[in-house]
């Protein structure tokens, strides 16, 4: 976004207002990270209030009445752009952020923001002691805001579970989230039966062998390395919860967590997670400090990590390539240990407890679970004291399994500490996307999948840096898609990718 000479007058002081909000977002997103990777829990509380200062500074920014009086001015030059000029994209962002900020009132901001500082610092202990009961007062709390920040972002019109998806996917409405739902839960529920009669045929005891935690952490290094994520320009680390984090296109930090006796554990995070520091390595240069400078919508991010773990990671190709590394790297274990046992146990269908550990197959049943417990909770339906009971009651009418400890079941995700609604549907929306992209990258280059053999994850990588990440958040997600693969968001191509690879896996 180079200065042409036309630029309006009030362009560049938009951006200049708009480039100090994304510098203090950015020192926010640093505080969190420290906080989950190096913080001691001694500092919880200090944490808690700069936080909550730097929330309340970003919003008074965010919601300057100078920002709306140069967006008002700059509508004629906005209106006058092409679709796809990226300062078109600028301004509609600009506006959304600006009506979505001024939507939260400061002190619900604030409160929100010390909020969810001490409902990380008790779910941790609650964990710890793997007892919902001990994060049930806290929880009661992240709800309440939710629904507080729902009921402003929908002011008044429509329910605030519906405001919550808008704010983390741009333009999804719950009537589509639902569509969605029914024909996954219509496909794959039969199909997970199914397997769950054939699941003998395929043994992956191998993978939980003890293996060395530094050899681990070494390997999941070469893996994240040998598919293009730029270690020299990021860093990785070790958290409770997997994640990643942008502080720049040229700083991207990604993090894992790591069991002695689950070899996929760790590695698979490794990938998820540099799948999206590939997205937020390939924001153009010339976006940072604007809001363009992220993802599309978190379903989006969410596609991106899910292409590097699965479609890629799980890919024969990847493992022709691959598992030779793995081989060296634990002789002990896989020296005699065939190639093909390995693809099929990493493959493996098998319902269990924890999402970020599931296969592809009953991934997106762990994401319905917690959608229907959170419509549930926003309707009044279900009482917080209720939710471990009800959780434990889903897993086994979809999974045909139960939690033997809440840590197993309702405290292993981290997501309820911050927010009640707006996340795990982007899950799913991602798992779709993730499909719906990689067959049109395939059909473009027919010969990407025979490149991972050779250990050339180039091709793919390039596509997306060209159709996904060079974007930013110009596009809304299902523009994204449409512009990427010439259809609409669905999910027929993700439904024919699993039932041709499991179908192959499990001789259906």
């Amino acid at each position: 976004m180079k200065d042409t000479g036309q630029w309006p007058s009030e362009y560049p002081r938009l951006r200049e207002l708009l480039a100090e909000i994304e510098d203090l977002s950015i020192a926010l997103a640093i505080l969190d990270w420290d906080e989950q990777t190096q913080m001691p829990s001694s500092g919880a509380q200090a944490r808690a209030d700069q936080k909550a200062t730097l929330e309340k500074t970003i919003h008074a920014k965010t919601t300057d009445p100078q920002i709306a009086r140069l967006l008002e001015s700059l509508m004629p030059f906005e209106e006058s752009l092409p679709p796809d000029a990226d300062e078109r994209g600028l301004l509609r962002m600009a506006r959304r952020q600006y009506y979505l900020a001024t939507c939260l009132p400061e002190k619900l901001v604030t409160d929100f923001s010390r909020a969810r500082s001490r409902a990380f610092r008790d779910w941790l202990s609650a964990r710890e002691k793997k007892d919902f009961g001990a994060y049930l007062d806290s929880f009661q709390v992240i709800l309440d805001y939710s629904i507080k920040v729902g009921e402003a972002l929908r002011q008044g019109q429509g329910q605030p579970l519906e405001g919550l998806l808008d704010y983390s996917e741009p333009g999804m409405t719950l009537e589509v989230m639902e569509r969605i739902f029914g024909e996954l839960k219509e496909s794959l529920t039969p199909l997970v039966k199914t397997i769950s009669d054939r699941l003998d045929t395929i043994d992956d005891r191998i993978l939980y062998e003890e293996y060395d935690l530094k050899r681990q952490w070494d390997i999941g290094l070469q893996g994240v390395d040998a598919i293009g994520f730029r270690l020299d320009e990021g860093r990785a680390d070790q958290s409770v919860h997997p994640f990643s984090t942008y502080f720049s296109p040229r700083d991207v930090r990604i993090t894992t967590r790591m069991d002695p006796h689950d070899f996929g554990m760790s590695f698979f995070a490794f990938l998820h997670e540099a799948g999206h520091g590939h997205y937020m390595q390939g924001i153009p240069e010339a976006y940072r400090r604007s809001p363009l400078a992220e993802g599309a919508s978190a379903g989006m991010h969410e596609s991106q990590s899910r292409t590097w773990e699965n479609l890629v990671g799980r890919s024969r190709g990847f493992w022709r390539h691959f598992y030779p590394k793995v081989r060296q790297t634990f002789p002990e274990h896989l020296a005699d240990f065939p190639e093909e046992d390995w693809y099929r146990a990493v493959n493996r269908v098998q319902p269990s407890l924890i999402r970020v550990e599931a296969d592809e197959v009953t991934y997106n049943l762990h994401i319905m679970i917690r959608y229907e417990l959170e419509k549930s909770l926003h309707a009044g339906a279900l009482a917080p004291r209720d939710l471990a009971a009800a959780w434990n009651a889903k897993f086994k009418e979809y999974l045909g399994i139960e939690p033997q400890n809440d840590l197993e079941g309702v405290l292993q995700d981290i997501h309820w500490t911050g927010m009640v609604g707006a996340a795990f549907q982007s899950y799913t929306l991602g798992n779709v996307m993730a499909v719906q992209l990689y067959d049109a990258a395939v059909r473009q280059n027919p010969q990407l999948e025979e490149a991972f053999e050779r250990g050339d994850f180039s091709g793919l990588l390039a596509w997306t840096r060209e159709n996904v990440h060079a974007h930013g958040t110009k596009f809304f997600p299902q523009e994204l898609i449409q512009r990427a693969t010439g259809q609409e968001l669905t999910t027929a191509p993700f439904l024919a990718y699993i039932h041709r690879k499991f179908g192959a896996l499990y001789d259906l």
